[in-house]
């Protein structure tokens, strides 16, 4: 399990936009948001952690390592 904090993921059409980043760099993840904390929990099926938070990071939002 890899987790992120996004402090800047604060509505459903931002975790819409991170859970399609995260897909888009790995389709076989299991991807499960919680927008009151801000947590995104990855269980990957073949990216990084690098990959990911790059890929969150390209959608425009700031994760750190949970």
């Amino acid at each position: 399990m890899i987790a992120f904090v996004v402090s800047d993921m604060t509505t459903a059409r931002c975790a819409s936009a991170v859970t399609k980043a995260v897909k888009a760099v790995d389709r076989l993840a299991r991807v499960q948001v919680d927008l009151s904390t801000g947590t995104v929990e990855i269980e990957p099926g073949k990216a990084s952690a690098r990959l990911l938070s790059d890929a969150i990071r390209q959608a425009g939002y700031s994760p750190v390592a949970a």
